[in-house]
């Protein structure tokens, strides 16, 4: 990249372009900052920064008698929103194949009291719906645009069109969207966490079956994957006949259990009554 500084501007070509207007050639030098512009003095009716780098209309010094800005075929996406306080006089200004893609991107282009000549081809904003209508209100003594004549019944649509609240409140919500993707979720992103699943901590009888495919792994590929199942205490399909297994275990286990002691019960209950038996059959003897 090349900076644009005095001596560039003082060896560039200058000269009477077709309608006799001074011009100052800096085409193709690869210059990606405008500044320095206060070398050409202000002795140039119209400047040349076509093919080259720059990405912000900026740093312009207030030039008095500058008419024409040609700046085709660059990167710019933004514009300073007080250019019009230094191009009093501006009425002609080319942006043919830039890198503007909002409505709003252009605003700043109403501060230039003269302007009557626009070019957007060939960037993003003309594809926007409304494009047209919402430069035609924003400018408004803009004559033509993208050499196409502005109609009167145009100007009517785009007033009525624009003078309703819903559609300014739209293309706001349009910037905002734009220019901060990432301070308010998008509906996307909302309803993706909302789905997540909550982790839910295993069982005991998940860990014993998990715990168990460890000691039994062949690889550590499969032990990590065990691990991780384990973390999370979600089995993995492999694993889920092993923990209904244990499962079935417990509830056998119970049930023995269960009768076991209700069988020690019963032999108790017998004993008892053998020994009461016994008892009365003593004290039959004795009387």
């Amino acid at each position: 990249m090349v900076r644009l500084a005095a001596e560039l501007i003082w060896k560039s070509p200058h000269f009477f372009n077709s309608i006799k207007e001074r011009e100052l050639d800096l085409r193709g030098n690869k210059i990606a900052v405008i500044e320095n512009l206060g070398a050409t003095e202000d002795q140039f009716d119209t400047i040349d920064l076509s093919d080259n780098e720059i990405v912000k209309l900026e740093n312009v010094p207030y030039l008095s008698r500058l008419g024409t800005m040609l700046i085709n075929n660059n990167r710019i996406t933004r514009i300073n929103p007080n250019i019009g306080e230094f191009l009093p006089k501006l009425h002609t200004l080319v942006l043919t194949n830039n890198r503007i893609v909002n409505l709003v991107e252009i605003d700043p282009l109403a501060s230039l009291p003269k302007l009557q000549f626009l070019s957007l081809l060939d960037n993003n904003i003309t594809k926007k719906a409304n494009y047209r209508l919402y430069v035609i209100n924003k400018l408004k003594s803009l004559r033509v645009l993208d050499f196409k004549k502005v109609k009167y019944m145009e100007r009517l649509e785009a007033k009525n069109l624009f003078n309703s609240k819903e559609v300014v409140e739209e293309i706001q919500r349009t910037l905002a969207k734009t220019f901060s993707p990432g301070e308010t979720p998008n509906v996307s992103e909302a309803s993706e966490e909302q789905q997540t699943p909550k982790v839910v901590a295993p069982t005991p009888e998940q860990i014993i079956a998990i715990k168990a495919a460890i000691v039994n792994s062949q690889t550590l590929e499969e032990v990590a994957r065990l691990e991780k199942a384990l973390k999370s205490g979600q089995l993995p399909e492999d694993l889920k006949s092993l923990n209904d297994a244990i499962m079935l275990d417990n509830v056998d286990e119970k049930h023995e259990d269960v009768i076991r002691d209700d069988k020690v019960q019963a032999d108790g209950e017998s004993i008892n009554t053998q020994e009461q038996k016994n008892t009365e059959s003593v004290s039959m003897e004795q009387a």
